[in-house]
């Protein structure tokens, strides 16, 4: 096999935004400038979300103002409303990635919303996205993750047709791409081919991605079924970093090197140095003081890089 697979690293946000440690402005930088010489093409790299709520990700402007534009890369910007949009276009993301739920009982943990206002809110900023194409001013282009795909920390179970009438509404909107992400890691491999067949149908003209948590030992099984049910984008984050201050138990994301080791095994491709994650890895859980959740941090490659 020689099928590329896009992995969107999302360590310097989603990986950090739960960590106790507040990691300074620079050395997020650093752990980003790291990641792209590893091979990362598309980071998210900030979260424009009010810094009182979750103060690890404080800083936003400043980040991407230590990150020159650079050919082949694209940083991406968190956002939960019009006016965190506004400030992904000031701060000049090259992509806002929109945050939504597939529950009400996340939604209004998450933004003080209901499942169909966030969908509102995704309107109103694809209208202001459109307004600046159509001005000529540019602005990032637009992506939407919805949350708790597979399982909802306070309403419990998600249904297929709760995601589908989602994913429906943002193809209508005309999102290019949608992620399903599995917020609590609550989510098996059959459950993954099932939600993936219907947003397919919902959106048959949209990029999917997939995002998952490790939270029950099922992250990389939910990769490959995602894989094998014909999805090629696939968000992970650095070390297994992760979690979300407004889930309660949610634990880290599936590690980048775990999933690029599985991947390249496999024979597909994905453009990252394995070592180099691993290195990386290493450094941020320095940093952080903690050991990094990934597998391979603590075992390494295989077969082992000659000396």
């Amino acid at each position: 096999m020689s099928r590329f697979i896009e992995i969107v690293e999302v360590g310097p946000r989603d990986g950090l935004q739960n960590e106790a440690v507040v990691v300074s402005v620079e050395d997020r930088i650093e752990l980003i400038r790291r990641l792209e010489a590893a091979g990362a093409r598309r980071t998210e790299v900030v979260s424009l979300v009010n810094p009182k709520r979750v103060p690890q990700m404080a800083g936003a402007e400043e980040i991407m103002a230590g990150l020159p534009k650079a050919e082949g890369r694209s940083r991406i910007g968190l956002v939960l409303n019009a006016k965190g949009f506004d400030r992904a276009v000031e701060a000049g993301v090259d992509e806002a990635n929109i945050s939504l739920a597939a529950s009400d009982g996340f939604a209004q943990a998450n933004s003080g919303m209901t499942v169909a206002q966030q969908l509102d809110m995704v309107a109103e900023i694809a209208e202001r996205a459109h307004n600046f194409a159509g001005s000529g001013a540019g602005g990032p282009r637009l992506s939407a993750t919805v949350s708790t795909v597979w399982g909802c920390p306070f309403d419990g179970e998600v249904s297929v047709e709760q995601v589908a009438s989602v994913v429906a509404r943002l193809a209508e909107l005309k999102i290019p791409e949608i992620a399903l992400a599995d917020t609590i890691g609550a989510g098996d491999p059959w459950a993954v081919t099932r939600k993936v067949e219907a947003a397919k149908k919902a959106a048959p003209d949209a990029t999917l991605r997939l995002h998952f948590h490790d939270t029950r030992n099922t992250g990389l099984a939910n990769a490959y079924a995602g894989v094998e049910a014909g999805v090629s984008v696939l968000d992970a984050s650095v070390g297994g970093l992760g979690g979300c201050p407004f889930a309660p138990g949610a634990t880290g994301n599936i590690g980048t090197e775990d999933l690029v080791y599985m991947l390249h095994r496999g024979g597909f491709e994905t453009g990252y140095d394995l070592e180099a994650l691993i290195e990386t890895a290493r450094w941020i859980g320095g940093k952080i003081g903690k050991a990094p959740a990934s597998r391979l941090s603590r075992a390494g490659g295989f077969p082992k890089p000659r000396a």
